[in-house]
Protein backbone atom coordinates (compact mmCIF):
# COMPACT_ATOMS: atom_id res chain seq x y z
CA UNK A 1 0.00 0.00 0.00
CA UNK A 2 1.22 3.50 -0.83
CA UNK A 3 0.42 6.69 1.00
CA UNK A 4 1.09 10.11 -0.45
CA UNK A 5 1.14 13.36 1.48
CA UNK A 6 1.54 16.70 -0.26
CA UNK A 7 2.95 19.84 1.31
CA UNK A 8 4.30 23.22 0.31
CA UNK A 9 1.20 24.87 -1.04
CA UNK A 10 0.21 28.39 -0.17
CA UNK A 11 -0.62 31.82 -1.49
CA UNK A 12 1.75 33.58 -3.81
CA UNK A 13 1.77 36.64 -6.00
CA UNK A 14 2.05 36.20 -9.73
CA UNK A 15 5.63 35.75 -10.82
CA UNK A 16 6.65 34.05 -7.61
CA UNK A 17 7.83 30.52 -6.93
CA UNK A 18 6.73 27.60 -4.80
CA UNK A 19 8.00 24.10 -4.31
CA UNK A 20 5.53 21.34 -3.64
CA UNK A 21 6.67 18.17 -1.93
CA UNK A 22 5.14 14.73 -1.91
CA UNK A 23 6.15 12.31 0.82
CA UNK A 24 5.78 8.70 -0.28
CA UNK A 25 5.34 5.93 2.25
CA UNK A 26 4.99 2.25 1.53
CA UNK A 27 6.31 0.68 -1.62
CA UNK A 28 7.53 2.98 -4.36
CA UNK A 29 6.00 3.21 -7.80
CA UNK A 30 7.78 3.76 -11.07
CA UNK A 31 5.67 6.70 -12.13
CA UNK A 32 4.99 9.73 -9.97
CA UNK A 33 2.77 12.54 -11.14
CA UNK A 34 1.36 15.88 -10.14
CA UNK A 35 -2.20 16.78 -11.04
CA UNK A 36 -4.27 19.85 -10.32
CA UNK A 37 -7.91 20.78 -10.21
CA UNK A 38 -9.25 24.30 -10.21
CA UNK A 39 -12.81 25.10 -9.08
CA UNK A 40 -15.28 24.23 -11.81
CA UNK A 41 -12.65 22.57 -13.96
CA UNK A 42 -11.60 19.00 -14.62
CA UNK A 43 -8.51 17.57 -13.03
CA UNK A 44 -5.51 17.82 -15.32
CA UNK A 45 -2.09 16.31 -15.37
CA UNK A 46 0.65 18.81 -14.65
CA UNK A 47 3.80 16.70 -14.77
CA UNK A 48 5.01 13.15 -14.35
CA UNK A 49 8.34 11.47 -13.89
CA UNK A 50 9.44 7.89 -14.36
CA UNK A 51 11.97 5.89 -12.44
CA UNK A 52 14.80 7.44 -14.38
CA UNK A 53 14.87 11.10 -13.44
CA UNK A 54 15.46 12.08 -17.03
CA UNK A 55 12.09 10.76 -18.14
CA UNK A 56 9.70 13.60 -17.35
CA UNK A 57 6.53 14.88 -18.97
CA UNK A 58 4.77 18.24 -18.67
CA UNK A 59 1.54 19.74 -19.80
CA UNK A 60 2.13 22.53 -22.29
CA UNK A 61 0.97 25.32 -20.01
CA UNK A 62 3.74 24.68 -17.46
CA UNK A 63 6.66 23.80 -19.70
CA UNK A 64 9.64 25.97 -18.93
CA UNK A 65 8.11 27.09 -15.62
CA UNK A 66 7.64 23.90 -13.61
CA UNK A 67 10.13 21.14 -12.90
CA UNK A 68 9.30 17.74 -11.48
CA UNK A 69 11.95 15.76 -9.68
CA UNK A 70 12.23 12.80 -7.37
CA UNK A 71 14.61 11.70 -4.66
CA UNK A 72 14.22 7.94 -4.55
CA UNK A 73 16.35 7.27 -1.44
CA UNK A 74 14.24 9.79 0.47
CA UNK A 75 10.95 8.70 -1.11
CA UNK A 76 10.18 12.26 -2.10
CA UNK A 77 8.77 13.86 -5.23
CA UNK A 78 8.91 17.59 -5.87
CA UNK A 79 7.28 20.09 -8.14
CA UNK A 80 9.26 23.31 -8.43
CA UNK A 81 6.97 26.01 -9.74
CA UNK A 82 8.23 29.37 -10.93
CA UNK A 83 6.80 32.34 -12.82
CA UNK A 84 3.47 31.47 -11.27
CA UNK A 85 0.32 32.76 -12.91
CA UNK A 86 -3.19 33.22 -11.54
CA UNK A 87 -4.33 30.38 -13.80
CA UNK A 88 -2.04 28.05 -11.83
CA UNK A 89 -4.41 28.41 -8.88
CA UNK A 90 -5.71 24.97 -8.02
CA UNK A 91 -5.57 22.06 -5.62
CA UNK A 92 -2.46 20.08 -6.47
CA UNK A 93 -2.37 16.31 -6.04
CA UNK A 94 0.47 13.85 -5.99
CA UNK A 95 -0.19 10.49 -7.64
CA UNK A 96 1.66 7.20 -8.06
CA UNK A 97 1.37 4.52 -10.68
CA UNK A 98 3.16 1.61 -12.26
CA UNK A 99 3.96 3.28 -15.56
CA UNK A 100 3.73 6.78 -16.95
CA UNK A 101 3.17 5.48 -20.45
CA UNK A 102 4.26 7.89 -23.14
CA UNK A 103 3.96 11.49 -24.17
CA UNK A 104 0.25 11.21 -24.91
CA UNK A 105 -0.83 8.83 -22.17
CA UNK A 106 0.90 10.00 -19.01
CA UNK A 107 -1.91 12.39 -17.94
CA UNK A 108 -4.53 9.63 -17.91
CA UNK A 109 -5.84 9.25 -14.37
CA UNK A 110 -6.29 5.49 -14.71
CA UNK A 111 -2.50 5.11 -14.75
CA UNK A 112 -2.29 6.25 -11.14
CA UNK A 113 -3.51 3.93 -8.41
CA UNK A 114 -2.65 6.06 -5.42
CA UNK A 115 -3.48 9.69 -4.72
CA UNK A 116 -2.75 12.21 -2.01
CA UNK A 117 -5.32 14.54 -0.50
CA UNK A 118 -3.89 17.62 -2.13
CA UNK A 119 -2.34 20.96 -1.26
CA UNK A 120 -3.83 24.28 -2.29
CA UNK A 121 -1.92 26.75 -4.43
CA UNK A 122 -3.36 30.22 -4.85
CA UNK A 123 -1.77 32.78 -7.14
CA UNK A 124 -3.03 36.34 -7.22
Amino acid sequence: HVQLVESGGGSMQAGGSLRLSCTVSGSTRNCMGWFRQAPGKEREGVAAIGTGTELAFYTDSVKGRFTISRDNPKNMVYLQMSSLKPEDTAMYYCAAGVSCGGRSSWPASYRYSFWGKGTQVTVS
